[in-house]
């Protein structure tokens, strides 16, 4: 099917970063710097999130097109995903689209999703769809794709809330990592309040909750088979539905395999004409920072900044030519992508998620 395709294009190219394994930098930590090395030795190159899309709506409302996206090597998946476009209930955009909810597929083969092969290739093995739906309108669907890799934990979850049924939110659907089976079971069996474990606190703020020791952390409920299944890290995203119900979606993955190279919360400063960072985490530099920066809603307009005024993702395929701290951020780990995700409650955009790969 021809699509009129509206691609942002970026340039692609990645600068060198400095290794802290030779020479590290004064106040590291031995844990964290252990775990600094273990991702330089492998280039960093490895991340649970492994790629995303953007896909947009056409002009007459008939289509979903293909806005923007961040693959790396999967060039040829790349290819395919620029040339598609979908209609209601085609494929994994087009079926969010369609219901109006965030869809997790576990797996591709057996589902509608239209680009298996290309997928399998490029070691992706699940995916996420969020519809993006501001005062009722969609602005977009975004698709993250994840991919699990041998003797790395890491998985990828559904939590949904309906009134109608529950006052609890429970697991929709997962896929979970290797030596995760008592996790998943454990998950499975799992009712949270609002306000208990990583999804229900990230429902109840209505904002992104990231955690950065599962089993220790105290307000985690699978604690004890996060840690049996190495699972370390946490990040849930609440998302909204075309329904007056509630999603949240987490990405949880352990020390071999992070959930991305960077991860920041950015959230509208006061005076209303700045946004201002309020958490960072990095593998690379020593794990959590709340070192203040601000970025400016005017020209020159990064990524995080379009994604806050335009409620659509906003994706970078060359980070380091990001206007401020998030440049600054990119170069020095080496990042290939940035993705700023809107985060959007009760129809309003109330912050943006950084996320860089």
């Amino acid at each position: 099917m021809p699509c009129r395709r509206r691609i942002i294009a970026t340039d692609a190219r990645i600068r060198p970063r400095q290794s802290w394994c030779e020479d590290p930098p004064p106040g590291s930590h031995g844990l964290q710097l252990a775990l600094a090395c273990s991702y330089a030795g492998r280039s960093m190159t490895s991340t649970f999130i492994k790629a995303a899309e953007v896909w947009l709506p056409s002009d007459d409302g008939s289509l979903l097109e293909f806005g923007s996206g961040a693959f790396g090597a999967a060039r040829r998946f790349a290819a395919i995903s620029r040339e598609m476009c979908f209609g209601p209930g085609e494929g994994l955009p087009g079926r969010a689209w369609d219901e109006g909810r965030p869809i997790l597929l576990r797996q591709f083969e057996g589902s509608n999703f239209r680009r298996i092969s290309a997928a399998r290739d490029a070691g992706l093995d699940c995916a996420i769809a969020l519809p993006l739906f501001v005062h009722d309108r969609l602005t977009s669907v975004l698709v993250i794709f994840c991919g699990h890799e041998a003797a790395a934990a890491s998985c990828l979850e559904l939590w949904h809330h309906d009134a109608r049924i529950t006052s609890d939110m429970r697991l929709v659907d997962g896929a979970f990592g290797a030596n995760a089976q008592a996790f998943e079971s454990a998950s499975l069996e799992t009712y949270l309040p609002r306000g208990v474990g990583l999804p229900g606190l990230a429902w109840q703020r209505g904002e992104a909750v990231f955690m950065e020791n599962l089993p220790t952390t105290g307000r985690f409920l699978r604690a004890h088979e996060a840690a049996d299944a190495g699972l370390l890290r946490g990040l849930a995203i609440p998302v909204g539905s075309r329904l007056d119900d509630s999603h949240v979606v987490t990405f949880l993955a352990g020390a071999t395999l992070p959930l991305a190279r960077r991860i920041e919360r950015w959230v509208p400063a006061a005076p209303g004409s700045l946004l201002q960072r309020v958490y960072a985490f990095s593998e690379l530099h020593g794990g959590a920072s709340l070192i203040e920066a601000t970025l400016p809603l005017s020209a020159p307009m990064g990524s995080i900044a379009r994604a806050w005024l335009s409620g659509v993702p906003a994706i970078n395929d060359w980070p380091a030519s990001e206007p401020g701290a998030p440049a600054a951020a990119a170069t020095a780990i080496g990042s290939w992508a940035l993705l700023a995700i809107p985060v959007v409650w009760e129809s309003e955009v109330v912050e943006v998620v950084a996320l860089y790969l």
